[in-house]
């Protein structure tokens, strides 16, 4: 592993609660998910299925957990099987985990070979009712030709056990995951804490006619060298008007002496990921009209941050974000008190300007699994992000922070990001 180990303890934990809120006599299968092909022998870069690692800690394909809490033998329980190592495999891919370091990992004191599991799942059948099953249901884009390790688990549990109940993992680890343990904060601090030096390094190297990408490559240097696996998700280096568009990330035009560069991007450490964005002017000063922008957003942030609290309400939140977003834009001159008088009511005049919301779960996914009906509540860790975009002042400013909801209100854990433009300026000219 590149990460430093975490505590068993902390899947351990994770399982009884998990257990806990399963049906009498019931079984739940979680899989691993797959690797994925690229041309020839290459693969694209493995990512666990985020269920699977919040039980068992695992970061491998071919894992597959099974938990009983019913069943009459105490060693059946808990199962986990993952793939067999043998001569072969460590030729050809090196070592995967042995059951030793499969056990120290998980907690889980019976580990069996993926082989076993048809066999060892046929003698928990008559026992068991219900099975639970994950999907992929989480991923917000159509998926509808995409064939996963879990719906093949979903279609051979139906061929094979067709008169068992079935129900959904992802109803139980919805309502867990949402609330972070001291040892999963402890995690996203350490994703944040490269973020930080990713972006230091970034700021050092600014200058007018680099090209964004270079400055993705100052990020991706700070990922490798600190241990985490990856990008969060692919990072946002935008430029001037590319900034306007949400999910840019191309990263491909060179940076002008007179732009503002968007920086949006996250890291994933342990499985575990930040999510900040900053803005940044090429030249080492922001003009008038980008530090006008950029400080109503950032007041926005640090007032509409505020509203991370428990017991407030997710749609509460973005119609505080939503007002504060609206006054900025009359004092920016963008929309004028008539405009918004007459506004259409479903269609607020404030959407030219700023179109998307604000605050998203984050954790093992950077939009972490929870319900946005559910109120905040301590342990929630979201982000907070209002923007502004300007198209036809090829200005696009977005500022974000990760917030931890505490019993007083909130804890910014990104605040060691420079964000102040006093802050930003000095980072680019003192390098």
């Amino acid at each position: 592993m590149r990460y430093e180990s975490i505590p068993s303890s902390l899947f351990i934990e994770n399982r009884k609660r998990f257990s806990a809120k399963m049906d009498a006599n019931s079984l739940a299968i979680l899989v691993s998910n797959d690797v994925m092909p690229n041309n020839a022998d290459d693969i694209m870069g493995f990512a666990q299925n985020n269920d699977l690692f919040y039980l068992s800690g695992i970061n491998q394909d071919e894992t597959i957990l099974v938990l009983f809490p019913d069943a009459y033998k105490e060693e059946n329980q808990i199962i986990l099987f993952i793939k067999e190592v043998n001569a072969h495999t460590k030729l050809w891919d090196g070592d995967f985990l042995t059951k030793e370091e499969a056990r120290a990992i998980s907690g889980i004191k019976n580990i069996k070979w993926t082989h076993e599991f048809e066999k060892t799942v046929q003698l928990f059948a008559f026992e068991a009712d219900t099975f639970y099953l994950g999907h992929n249901e989480h991923i917000k884009r159509v998926t509808n030709e995409m064939i996963t390790r879990q719906d093949r688990m979903i279609q051979w549990c139906k061929e094979k056990y067709p008169l068992h109940k079935y129900d959904r993992a992802a109803k139980i680890t919805r309502d867990l995951r949402p609330i972070k343990s001291e040892e999963e904060v402890s995690l996203i601090e350490k994703a944040i804490a490269i973020s930080v030096k990713g972006f230091e390094r970034l700021l050092k190297a600014v200058k007018p006619n680099i090209k964004e990408f270079e400055l993705e490559a100052e990020l991706i240097y700070e990922i490798v060298k600190n241990g985490a696996s990856r990008h969060a998700f692919r990072p946002i280096i935008a430029s001037g008007k590319n900034a306007c568009a949400l999910h840019y990330n191309s990263n491909d035009a060179i940076c002008k002496e007179n732009e503002m560069i968007l920086v949006d991007f996250g890291v994933c450490y342990a499985n575990y990921n930040s999510d900040t964005t900053r803005c940044v002017p090429v030249s080492g000063r922001f003009s008038k009209r980008q530090r006008e922008v950029y400080a109503s957003v950032l007041h926005c942030l640090k007032e509409g941050s505020k509203w991370l609290r428990p017991g407030v309400r997710h749609s509460d939140y973005e119609k505080q974000m939503a007002g504060l977003i609206e006054q900025e834009l009359l004092k920016l001159k963008l929309l004028t008190p008539e405009e918004i008088a007459h506004q259409d009511p479903d269609a607020p005049a404030y959407k030219k300007y700023f179109m998307h919301g604000t605050a998203h779960h984050l954790g093992l996914d950077v939009h972490d699994v929870g319900l946005y009906s559910r109120t905040f509540e301590k342990g929630m860790v979201l982000t907070c992000e209002p923007g502004i975009y300007i198209p036809e002042e090829g200005i696009g400013c977005r500022l974000e922070n990760d917030y931890l909801i505490t019993e007083e209100g909130n804890r910014n854990l990104s605040e060691a990001l420079p964000i102040e433009i006093e802050d930003i300026e000095k980072w680019i000219q003192h390098k």
